[in-house]
């Protein structure tokens, strides 16, 4: 019935395993959201940078969507940076919680 239940030489096998599974989930969802960022950034920028389309861009249109989609991506880290900085506190402060 070991085999069943598993015996105590698996555990580290399948803690590795968890691990590697928490890894691939913790980096589809890095993807996920990437790809979320940059479609949201396309759509932003492009509606206000963008209001007549034509079969190229001007130089005050490329301008626009370069400064627009710099400052997206500026707002986004600093949003992720304190973000990250927040839930690190939590996590530090969370031993203490409910005890």
């Amino acid at each position: 019935m070991s085999s069943l239940f598993g015996s105590s030489g698996a555990t580290p096998d399948m803690a590795a395993r968890k691990e590697q599974m928490k890894q691939s989930i913790q980096q589809e969802l890095a993807i996920a959201n990437a790809q979320q960022l940059i479609n949201k950034i396309n759509e932003n920028c492009f509606a206000k940078c963008i209001t007549k389309p034509s079969t190229s861009l001007t130089s005050s249109q490329e301008t626009c969507l370069s400064q627009c989609m710099s400052l997206y991506m500026a707002a986004f880290d600093q949003v992720s940076r304190s973000y990250v900085s927040r839930i690190s506190k939590e996590r530090g402060a969370a031993p203490g919680i409910g005890l």
